[in-house]
């Protein structure tokens, strides 16, 4: 299996996280805003069928978090998948504007 690859995509008023797997021309993705400054919003996680089953949305995800322990920022859950994910990682609680299974 080859590695996924992601990269963070600024732009104005949203960006993504995006994972690509050599060989897949598909592009799987977290898509966030900037609702205020130091928070992004996780609003939606893409994995198109050619990528399933490759762990690419908890890869997108540990990147995503990677990247708010690294720069400070705090993250809304918006997306099911990542507020899913969140409420069975308690611990990770430092890095979001919600408690584990609380609606932003």
């Amino acid at each position: 299996m080859s590695d996924i690859v992601i990269n963070r995509e600024d732009g104005e008023p949203k960006g993504r996280y995006a994972a690509r797997i050599d060989g897949i021309d598909a592009v799987g993705e977290i898509e966030f805003t900037y609702p205020a400054p130091g928070i992004i919003s996780a609003n939606h996680t893409r994995v198109p069928e050619a990528m399933g089953g490759r762990g690419v949305a908890r890869a997108l995800l540990d990147f995503m978090l990677e990247d708010a322990r690294t720069k400070g920022f705090k993250i809304v859950p918006v997306c099911p998948y990542v507020r899913g994910q969140y409420a069975k990682h308690p611990e990770w609680s430092d890095l979001f504007t919600t408690k584990p299974g609380e609606d932003p």
